[in-house]
């Protein structure tokens, strides 16, 4: 008995197009199999910084580069008095690759396994974390009489008592607002697409109603939680808010109007992310439930914001007299 097929009436990709698709190199592969566009663009740059270095010019002649090149490539770096956490992560967007390429028998073994890498500062993290005065500083300092005001000190409160990333943070829709067990929670989408749900924070609780209720999108429930309040370049606000913008708009706007941009050498999104996990951990949250509240895939990441030992009151110097 013959079986026929049914022919497809439309079909996505025209015949170029799939043949162009059957002959891409696993290289190029690599890019696209990689699902986060901050990591792809980070690791692009990596590539692209080799290539220039080496002189490559086709993605193909990656296959030919040996442990020396990479060796001489490491030097240059280190010349340049980059970081040692900036090389390691450049050595490690290299790796990647070729460990694709090992996957895909372009190439039978990974050259960047014998590269050694500086030495990591694993005791402490180095993104600043704030004092408590400085949170309450910061939560106070948007204006609670204007949308944006509201909306600003709910975004603060969400990053400062959740420990969220700011790519989170701008995930957020307004059905991510969840009772379980009685109880408010956040329904976070982070990395990897993993889903993890966090007790919300009384304070933050009422700041986001008080946001939503001055907002009107509190039925919006698939729409994003946290919304431009103007746009001056298309007038669209039914979008989610941009990361770059919660740093420039919020983070960075209301640490120059409380001096904390001055006081605190490195501030950013992030050092609320570092300020939630040093205060819990500091009043007794178990490093277990921190991991898991951050979302960390390892509990060493979590340790980074342990900052118990270096307490600046418990410091030898204050025991010090003459």
């Amino acid at each position: 008995m013959t079986v026929t097929l049914p022919i497809l009436e439309k079909r996505a990709l025209s015949a170029p197009e799939f043949h162009a698709l059957k002959d891409m190199p696993p290289e190029l592969e690599w890019y696209a199999n990689i699902r986060s566009e901050k990591t792809r663009r980070a690791y692009r740059n990596d590539v692209k910084e080799l290539s220039r270095f080496l002189g490559i010019t086709e993605p193909e002649e990656m296959r030919i580069v040996t442990r020396a090149h990479l060796l001489a490539w490491r030097t240059d770096l280190e010349q340049r008095n980059l970081a040692a956490a900036t090389i390691r992560r450049k050595l490690a967007s290299i790796s990647s690759l070729f460990d694709y390429l090992c996957e895909q028998n372009a190439v039978l073994h990974n050259p960047v396994l014998g590269v050694k890498r500086p030495a990591a500062n694993n005791n402490e993290g180095t993104t600043p974390a704030l004092g408590d005065s400085q949170a309450r500083m910061l939560l106070d300092a948007p204006p609670a009489n204007t949308l944006k005001g509201k909306r600003d000190r709910a975004i603060l409160a969400t990053l400062l008592y959740h420990g969220l990333r700011r790519e989170e943070l701008c995930r957020l829709q307004v059905k991510d607002l969840q009772q379980r067990s009685g109880v408010q929670h956040l329904c976070i989408h982070g990395k990897r697409e993993k889903i993890r749900f966090l007790p919300m924070h009384p304070m933050a609780q009422r700041l986001i109603d008080e946001y939503l209720e001055a907002a009107g999108h509190r039925d919006d429930q698939k729409g994003p939680l946290f919304r431009p309040v103007k746009n001056n370049i298309t007038g669209t606000l039914l979008k989610p808010l941009d990361p770059q913008s919660v740093y420039t708009c919020i983070i960075r706007k209301y640490g120059k109007e409380t001096g904390i941009n001055a006081s605190v050498n490195g501030f950013c999104v992030h050092s609320l992310r570092s300020t939630a996990a040093t205060n819990a951990l500091e009043h007794g949250a178990d490093i277990g439930k921190v991991q898991e509240w951050l979302g960390h895939a390892n509990v060493s990441t979590t340790r980074l914001y342990d900052r118990r030992k270096s307490r600046p009151e418990e410091s030898p110097t204050f025991r010090v007299k003459y």
